[in-house]
């Protein structure tokens, strides 16, 4: 994983390669790593060798497999800040996009949980000050 001050310094993109970097280094050595995307700047956070798959779940077993594990641990993580954060309808929505998101941002306000570099989150900052 990343966490929310490291999407915000450094970008989502950039952060996701940093969280898959991070994966492989619980699981070296390893031989060759597929990655599901597109192509990755040579000297980034992910040690070579690997191959990159644009939607490579759909092609590869084993980053469907993947993909299902993240998911599934992803939506525990939105559970538990359901729970811990109830209005914002994080149990039923992968993102801030979604209506009942951007109502609980005004109403509730922006938690630690929230990407500050996000444009609905910097406004509800913005209004609350």
């Amino acid at each position: 994983m990343a966490s929310v001050e490291e999407i915000d310094r450094i970008n989502v993109l950039q952060a996701s390669h940093l969280a898959m970097s991070r994966a492989l280094a619980r699981v070296e050595p390893y031989d060759h790593a597929l990655i599901d995307g597109r192509a990755i700047k040579p000297g980034g956070p992910i040690r070579p060798p690997y191959t990159t798959i644009v939607k490579g779940d759909a092609v590869s077993y084993a980053i469907a497999c993947a993909s299902i594990v993240a998911k599934v641990r992803r939506d525990r993580l939105m559970q538990k800040l359901a729970v811990r954060y109830p209005g914002y309808g994080w149990e039923k929505n992968a993102g801030y996009g979604t209506k009942k998101h951007l109502e609980g941002l005004t109403q509730y306000g922006v938690t630690s949980w929230h990407r500050r570099s996000y444009a609905p989150v910097r406004e509800a900052i913005d209004r609350q000050n």
